[in-house]
């Protein structure tokens, strides 16, 4: 049985989540509410939001939780080449936090294999929108000739990321903008971007599962450091991808 939330009730300890044997393992609880606070109290715990339109809010704790150090971000040779490209011509841009709205929007247009309709809901979009506009949540674009062709978004607390959506309309769209992304984390000392869930995708990139209890205490440390200040930055951060890991070659 999970905990239904009224607006000032606390979440409860992330270890009363729903276990592996379950229908729904890792869900911790529901509520109407979906404001900041609550958002910013959830991510602090480890808890997040994933539902479907018409749903209640749930709410969930995954054990284990897929993580990224954004120094173990698998580059490959085709898109170390691709990189490359980017860096040289001019038609390629990053951009951050041009249209934060459009890349939730976009993300959520994004057809996913065994999944119908999204979870980014006109709630979520106005959730994470009114984070954003505190400073707290993010997009990375990449853009080519003008057109916002791949990109992504999350939140970021102190030196902790949370990776939320992804999209791409050109190959290897999302790619580029999770390695900008990665190389800007990496510069600030950031070593855990949150994944949620355990996917095959996700592995291939080189995100790994941790027991939810080490990513709480995680949590603890990276969140209580100061916010990186400002998120600005250009496709210049590609440049450390480049040049690393020549051994794999």
């Amino acid at each position: 049985m999970i905990a239904w939330l009224d607006p000032h009730d606390p979440f409860p300890p992330v270890d009363a989540a729903l276990g592996p044997d379950s229908e729904a393992p890792g869900l911790l609880a529901a509520s109407r509410d979906l404001t900041p606070q609550r958002l910013l109290l959830a991510y602090r715990h480890g808890i997040f939001p994933w539902y479907a339109q018409g749903q209640p809010v749930l709410w969930w704790s995954t054990d284990p939780r897929m993580v990224l150090d954004p120094t173990a971000l698998r580059v490959s040779l085709s898109l170390r080449k691709t990189l490359k490209r980017v860096l040289r011509e001019d038609d390629w841009q990053i951009r951050v936090d041009d249209d934060f709205e459009s890349v939730m929007r976009a993300c959520a247009e994004t057809p996913r294999a065994g999944q119908h309709g999204t979870w980014i809901t006109p709630e979520i979009v106005e959730a994470y929108g009114a984070l954003h506009a505190r400073g707290m949540a993010h997009s990375v674009e990449t853009w080519y000739r003008g057109e916002r062709v791949g990109g992504l978004y999350g939140v970021a607390l102190g030196r902790m990321f949370y990776g939320e959506s992804m999209f791409a309309r050109r190959t290897d769209a999302s790619k580029i903008a999770l390695a900008a992304l990665c190389g800007f984390l990496a510069g600030h000392g950031v070593t855990m971007i949150d994944c949620q869930q355990e996917t095959e995708h996700l592995a291939s990139l080189g995100a790994r599962p941790i027991p939810r209890s080490e990513f709480v205490a995680h949590l603890r440390t990276a969140t209580a450091q100061p916010q990186i200040v400002p998120w600005r930055f250009d496709k210049t951060v590609l440049e450390w991808w480049t040049r690393a890991r020549q051994a794999e070659r």
